[in-house]
């Protein structure tokens, strides 16, 4: 298993990034423990989260994720020895939210206290406001950067358009300029990411971080009807996926998996892992045998024919 060089960064990942948005949702923080030493103990050391997880679960109010981490960290003092990344932006309730140069200021501060750390490797625009002007979001980043709270910047869920602009801003103004980008891509969701997105991220060398890379647990092969919508929190996210193009990916995914002698996830993860844009995909697992599928991918003696095979059943 070979680091990865995150875009431009002085930042080398190996190609999997964990996700840390079941974090005080669908695991507590003793499992999340767990989860997270079997993660680094394989020899991954990338976390990715952002402030406002979990604050959708009942009688969270954001910032769960983070302070796990944070805890995890203090525990293990092993800050040196992991790369994290959060986010900013989303609506953390009591108008908290957006990127003015005054929220992204105190939110960087807030997620600083939470991950009991004086700096953040990768800070990250997690939504677009179209209400703060580009420059404001990215010197309030460049004096975070000078202050040493932050390493480097990316983006997420921006449009082409958008980050095309940003980029753009950055280099007029010799601003800080985004570094990764991280999109919803996967198997199934590929359109959006591969026509307008994908140009934009290798014309400009950026590290990518594709969220949602199992599809919310479709592309490991649980969810094969209507009836199998209840196994988990996330199946009702899925249902979307059940149709004759999702069956025709699992398919192929059980014929490349039952080959290598592996699980539909690895298989999801590894052609991930072999796409040209692709640095370290996120993924999350809520036990230590789910995280078995995550750890084998990069691994995964997965051929360029086998590859291409998958390429063509997932057309869009």
């Amino acid at each position: 298993m070979q680091k990865r060089q995150l875009g431009n960064t002085g930042l080398y990942v190996y190609p999997v990034t964990f996700g840390g948005n079941v974090f005080g949702w669908t695991i507590d923080e003793k499992t999340s423990f767990e989860i997270l030493d079997a993660f680094t103990g394989a020899g991954f050391n990338f976390i990715d989260t952002a402030d406002v997880y979990s604050r959708w679960a009942k009688g969270n109010e954001g910032g769960e994720s983070e302070t796990i981490i944070g805890n995890w960290l203090h525990k293990n003092g092993n800050r040196d020895k992991v790369i994290i990344a959060t986010k900013v932006g989303s609506d953390m309730g009591n108008g908290k939210k957006g990127l003015s140069r005054k929220r992204i200021l105190q939110a960087a501060e807030e997620s600083l206290k939470r991950l009991k750390t004086d700096y953040i490797d990768l800070y990250q625009t997690h939504w677009d406001d179209e209400n703060t002007p580009i420059e404001e979001t990215l010197d309030a980043y460049a004096q975070l950067i000078k202050e040493g709270k932050v390493r480097h910047i990316g983006a997420s869920n921006l449009s082409a358009e958008r980050l095309k602009e940003s980029l753009q801003v950055a280099f007029e103004k010799g601003l800080p300029a985004y570094e990764t980008f991280q999109p919803h891509y996967n198997l199934y969701e590929r359109k959006a990411f591969e026509e307008a997105l994908e140009p934009v991220c290798l014309g400009n060398n950026l590290g990518v971080l594709n969220y949602y890379s199992l599809a919310s647990g479709f592309l490991t092969g649980k969810y094969r009807g209507k009836e199998d919508l209840g196994k988990s929190t996330r199946g009702g996210g899925v249902e979307k996926y059940l149709d004759d193009r999702g069956f025709k990916i699992l398919a192929a995914l059980d014929e490349v998996a039952q080959k290598l002698d592996t699980t539909q996830a690895a298989v999801a993860l590894a052609w991930l892992i072999h796409r040209p844009s692709v640095t370290a995909p996120i993924v999350s697992a809520t036990s230590k045998k789910q995280l078995e599928s995550i750890i084998k991918a990069p691994d995964l003696p997965i051929t360029a024919h086998e590859i291409e095979y998958l390429t063509q059943e997932s057309a869009w």
